[in-house]
């Protein structure tokens, strides 16, 4: 019985799959804002998503909430803000392949380094480390042509986060 009925699931699952997948030539679709064509409506969604701009707006502001982190010894918090940097900058490089050569001193050894520095708590070794992160985001800005975007180790605390 319960073989059946997992038979008679999976092909409906597959039907559900089969005919969600399949679009006619020229449907309209209805949304409020994004056009009613598929193609249109996939434009204005990636026109929305941006390119690796929007990558770098959200990681500025991690970036200084990873700074008053390690400032306040908030290592849960310091970690949180890293990942999440990682994890921008790997969906920006989804939309912008050409990106990730630049970045990959940064992703693959510098914010690991600083990582470990979380993870050990070392209030010490994290300005270094953070430094190092700072210099790894201002050459792979000079890699891309964009040399006037100079990151620097945040003078002023904006964050409401507080330990």
């Amino acid at each position: 019985m319960k073989r059946t009925v997992l038979i008679v699931f999976a092909a409906v699952m597959a039907a559900v799959v089969i005919f969600a997948c399949q679009t006619e030539n020229g449907k309209s679709y209805e949304t409020r804002w994004a056009g009613t064509e598929l193609e249109t409506i996939i434009d204005s969604f990636e026109d929305q998503l941006g390119g690796f701009d929007q990558t770098m707006m959200e990681t500025n502001y991690r970036y200084n909430e990873l700074y008053w982190a390690g400032q306040d010894e908030n290592w849960g918090y310091a970690e949180y803000q890293l990942d999440k940097i990682l994890g921008s900058m790997e969906k920006g490089f989804v939309r912008r392949p050409a990106r990730e050569a630049s970045a990959s001193q940064f992703v693959n050894s510098t914010a690991p380094r600083l990582m470990e520095t979380i993870e050990a708590g070392d209030s010490e070794a994290f300005l270094e480390h953070f430094s190092r992160l700072a210099a790894s985001c201002n050459t792979c800005h000079e890699m891309e042509d964009v040399a006037f975007v100079q990151v620097m180790i945040p003078e002023a605390r904006t964050s409401l986060v507080r330990f």
